[in-house]
């Protein structure tokens, strides 16, 4: 357990803060976490932080409750795990989960905490988490699709202190870097997460100048009581007294021959408290597909659906976890047993949010939304330059795909849009000036969001043409299981992987494989998949419908799952849609189901490799 040192005396006097000062500080803190976000962009080198912000930072109070952020971890357990003194100046680093309760949840993840001093107390602490492109391991970018253990995933970093009383450890530092492939970039990437959160250092102290220190604090204290008393009254309305409910989704595979991974979420509130539970679930994968996750940010992503769902302006922060209780098996799919493989925890990470909408909406309908793009897939290149001015250099590229949000109680679901709201793609520009690819065709793939009175968001083709002998890498998932609508909706479309090679032959590729070599010429088509469709499809207006045939997001044949009749001129034909929708009543039951999750798991494993192309995995077991 860390020993923070402080050199101040006395305590500290708080009180009632008032509610223009309150709203000061609040704001102060949220501008200081995108600065913090700004800093980062701006000195990073590699292209998953720099042009697609992969990184997440956070600002906690002096018990380490995070008061702003945008994904959160857990700073009272990196603490618990670092065995030292914290004193003014020092700069922690990790990329162990094991060390650190899974404040972070795999190796790429460089954790950067960073405690704050004003006046030789501590008032808080800065954090920020960046997905390096390399951490070292069998494969580029540190991500094998194989791997079992995490000895295989790259350099492991227990907690210590980088810089200790604002002297950097270059010894350490040097040691780290000589285990990567890309060692300037991951020197950058570090560099600026420790700047920035020097920056939210900065602006806290600032704060802290301004309005005092006792008023600070008791703004944070103020700001965390706000959203524990808005939870108790949430919990109370949205969910009955002793009733449990429960949901269940799927992880394909594991990578290496497993799955499906049956993943399973209950919560029962009893009086002001509920209890999430994750008992049911499947155990630990061999594969790396285990998504370690900390109970705290269980508590998170359940308050991001509650809190901001009744007030999105709300500042939501850790105020509320007392309300919530957690239970995680040990051994299961979400808590592996040391030495587990991690690194492709995101499908878990992105499933999460599917769990908790399916769960949350079974008793409010604002929250229920259907399944879709719960994932951050990989796309990884890499290999030598061959010819020209660059030859024998060392070229790699990660990157992070979109595909297609689910459709929602308020409208549709955007096509080819990233699950974290702050992600953006790397512009075609970018990759074709920095990398021997050519980008051939970025579009998205009619039809394959899931037909709804709101439409799911539709997957995305992005065929990459390779200009350099290398290899590829892949991680991805829903090729078996589908994106479930809701409310009548269908399951939008399975995402698939193929490479055209130039020799004219053509291969499917797993969702999940690393080492692939392409050749130049060699094209590869990256399709996401689709998100699930809200309510019934025979009451979406046809007029939008003929639309999006003629924009492309729909085709003529895809049309007729609205029952709806474009003629070739891009047109409604009236008559047969009227005809074709009364049929279509006829024929199907009178109450629509809430959720359509697609065929049951045991037809999709039968019918597996007669429609994926892809050998069925194997059911996992509890050894």
């Amino acid at each position: 357990m860390a020993s923070i040192i402080e050199t101040a005396t006395g305590t500290i006097e708080k009180g009632a803060v008032d509610p223009v000062t309150l709203d000061l500080i609040e704001n102060g803190l949220r501008n200081a976490r995108y600065e913090m976000d700004e800093v980062l962009f701006r000195t990073a080198l590699s292209p998953g932080i720099r042009e697609q912000h992969d990184e997440f930072p956070l600002i906690a109070d002096r018990d380490g409750k995070m008061v702003v952020g945008q994904f959160g971890l857990s700073i009272p357990d990196f603490l618990e795990g670092f065995d030292g003194t914290i004193e003014e100046g020092d700069v922690l680093l990790t990329s162990d989960p094991y060390s650190c309760g899974a404040a972070i949840s795999h190796a790429n993840d460089w954790l950067v905490v960073v405690p704050i001093f004003h006046e030789g107390r501590i008032v808080g602490w800065a954090s920020m988490f960046g997905h390096m492109s390399d951490v070292g391991g069998k494969t580029p970018s540190s991500m094998p699709t194989d791997a079992t253990t995490i000895y295989e995933e790259g350099v492991v970093i227990p907690p210590f202190k980088l810089y200790q009383r604002g002297v950097p450890n270059e010894d350490a530092l040097r040691i780290i870097l000589n285990q990567v492939r890309k060692p300037d970039w991951n020197r950058a990437d570090l560099n600026g997460l420790v700047a920035a959160c020097r920056t939210a250092a900065r602006r806290v102290v600032e704060m802290c100048d301004r309005f005092g220190t006792g008023t600070y604090l008791s703004a944070l204290d103020a700001l965390l009581q706000r959203n524990y008393d808005a939870m108790k009254v949430l919990l109370s309305m949205v969910f009955e007294e002793g009733r449990t409910l429960s949901f269940t989704d799927y992880i394909c595979d594991d990578g290496v021959g497993n799955g499906p991974y049956e993943l399973k979420m209950s919560l029962t509130r009893t009086g002001d408290k509920v209890h999430i539970d994750f008992t049911g679930s499947s155990p630990q994968a061999v594969g790396p597909i285990n998504y370690y996750i900390n109970e705290n940010l269980t508590r998170m992503f359940f308050g991001i659906y509650m809190i901001t769902v009744a007030d999105p302006q709300i500042l939501w922060n850790d105020g509320f976890y007392p309300l919530v209780d957690v239970t995680i098996p040990d051994g299961s799919y979400w808590k592996p047993k040391f030495p587990a493989a991690l690194s492709g925890r995101n499908h878990g990470i992105g499933r999460v949010f599917d769990l908790f909408g399916g769960l949350l909406g079974q008793t409010n309908p604002a929250l229920l939304n259907a399944a879709g793009f719960s994932s951050s897939p990989h796309f990884m290149y890499s290999g030598f330059y061959s010819t020209g001015e660059r030859k024998g250099e060392w070229f790699q590229l990660y990157s992070i795909g979109f595909g297609g949000i689910p459709g929602r109680p308020l409208g549709d679901g955007p096509d080819g849009h990233s699950l974290w709201p702050s992600f953006v793609n790397i512009p075609c520009e970018y990759l074709e000036s920095y990398y021997p690819l050519r980008i051939e065709q970025w579009e998205t793939v009619a039809d394959t969001g899931g037909a709804g009175l709101h439409r799911g968001g539709n997957g995305v083709d992005v065929a990459y043409v390779f200009e350099e002998p290398g290899t590829i890498a892949i991680h991805d998932d829903r090729w078996l299981t589908y994106p479930w609508g809701v409310n009548g909706g269908h399951p939008g479309a399975r995402g698939t992987k193929w490479i055209e090679r130039a020799d004219g032959t053509r291969s499917v590729l797993p969702s999940k494989c690393h080492d692939v070599p392409v050749a130049p010429g060699d094209v590869l088509h990256f399709v996401t998949w689709g998100g699930g469709g809200w309510g019934d499809p025979l009451e979406r207006d046809p007029e939008l419908v003929a639309t999006e045939v003629r924009r492309g997001l729909v085709t003529a044949k895809g049309a007729e799952r609205y029952g709806v009749c474009v003629d070739e001129d891009g047109t409604v034909n009236a008559a047969a849609t009227e005809r074709l929708r009364d049929e279509m009543r006829a024929d199907r039951p009178a109450e629509l189901p809430v959720f359509d999750m697609g065929p049951p798991i045991e037809e999709l494993l039968a019918r597996c490799e007669e429609e994926t192309g892809l050998p069925a995995p194997k059911r996992p077991v509890w050894v």
